[in-house]
């Protein structure tokens, strides 16, 4: 795999196609912290094997993805696909960059804005970080609705962030929706955008997340299949199979090149 460079001068490296950036909790959360100081806008892809796989089978999805400031190793797999290429790299996932981050971010008093989720849960979101550190700034919650927005919709979610003062928006409506929508705002917001999916429902406990010993070895997917089976088999089953076999495809083709 080839190193390379993302938008902002991070170095990478190419998996399928996307260019995962080498970096790690504390590194990510402190260079989005840093980005508070300036108006440019700029959006986050938080990427694990399911999200590499849906960018390559769509087109449009991976090209949006070269526009991203930052697209973090999510799942494991990436982060030894980093290590294997040489690179010192964690793994950056979307629930500990958010805690990590709302924490980190209160002596800056960066202010916070939570959208996504199902109707209520971007509250308890809120409550239950401003709970664990009064502090905490949340300056907006909204719960948009699940279906495409129209463009009135989009518009009026643009004005109610700008007025909100937020400096990060963290959005919670799964993969490819938000990816999609944060390409097409983040210039007209000049905030950082966060696309962390199920993050809303770990941290607002309508989900359990795996023990820590799972999520450090690689085992996270094995609890989220047996704890919602029907809804992610074929993520983890089917998507997983093959991208490791693309992946070994890749590397045999980067082989033969040298």
């Amino acid at each position: 795999m080839k190193a390379g460079l993302s938008i902002d001068q991070n170095p990478s490296f190419n998996v399928l196609g996307l260019d995962i950036t080498v970096t790690d909790l504390s590194h990510a959360s402190q260079q989005i912290i840093d980005w508070a100081d300036d108006s440019i806008g700029r959006f986050i892809c938080v990427r694990d094997v399911h999200g590499v796989m849906l960018s390559v089978n769509s087109p449009r999805l991976l090209q949006l993805h070269q526009k991203a400031a930052m697209i973090t190793p999510d799942g494991m797999p990436l982060v030894w696909l980093g290590k294997l290429t040489g690179h010192k790299i964690g793994r950056v996932c979307g629930a500990d960059l958010m805690e990590n981050l709302i924490m980190q971010s209160q002596t800056k008093r960066l202010r916070h804005y939570f959208l996504g989720g199902k109707p209520g849960v971007a509250e308890t979101l809120a409550k239950t970080f401003c709970e664990k550190n009064p502090q905490t700034l949340i300056v907006g919650v909204e719960s948009p609705p699940f279906r495409e927005f129209s463009a009135q919709e989009s518009d009026a979610m643009i004005a109610r962030i700008k007025a909100s003062g937020a400096d990060i928006v963290w959005i919670g409506m799964s993969t490819p929706k938000q990816e999609i929508w944060m390409h097409r705002v983040y210039k007209s917001l000049g905030v950082t955008l966060i696309g962390v999916g199920a993050a809303f429902d770990f941290h607002s406990g309508q989900v359990a997340r795996a023990p820590l010993w799972m999520q450090k070895s690689g085992l996270e997917w094995l609890h989220r299949l047996v704890s919602e089976p029907r809804r992610l088999w074929r993520r983890y089953l089917i998507l997983a199979p093959k991208f490791v076999w693309k992946v070994l495809c890749q590397k045999m083709t980067i082989g033969k090149r040298l």
